[in-house]
């Protein structure tokens, strides 16, 4: 049975992207090199964030977007053996096109 999340207020599930196995010069990097990945897609968006008046803010982002964070943003989560993070939208950097 495959687990569901469905993220609250402007929370935002992001599978990330594999990280780098080769340098642009071709040296092939082992699993403790790596860099964390900084990118990835966007699975699921929460409603957005709910204002003093009442109205809530419709998130910036949408479910397939490739999106940029930061390196130590959001949370870990492991969803039916995959890496997934949860992030806040003001943690996501930027939507890549």
């Amino acid at each position: 049975m495959a687990t569901k999340l469905r993220p609250l207020d402007d929370n935002i599930i992001v599978k990330p992207h594999e990280a780098e196995e080769k340098t642009a010069g071709g040296i092939v990097l082992p699993d403790s090199a790596k860099e964390k990945p900084l990118r990835g897609e966007v699975v699921a968006v929460g409603p957005g964030r709910t204002l003093r008046s009442g109205k809530r803010l419709e998130p910036s982002v949408k479910k397939g977007d490739v999106v940029m964070f930061g390196k130590y943003s959001g949370s870990d989560v492991k969803l039916d053996g995959v890496e997934h993070k949860i992030l806040r939208e003001a943690e996501i950097l930027a939507i890549i096109e």
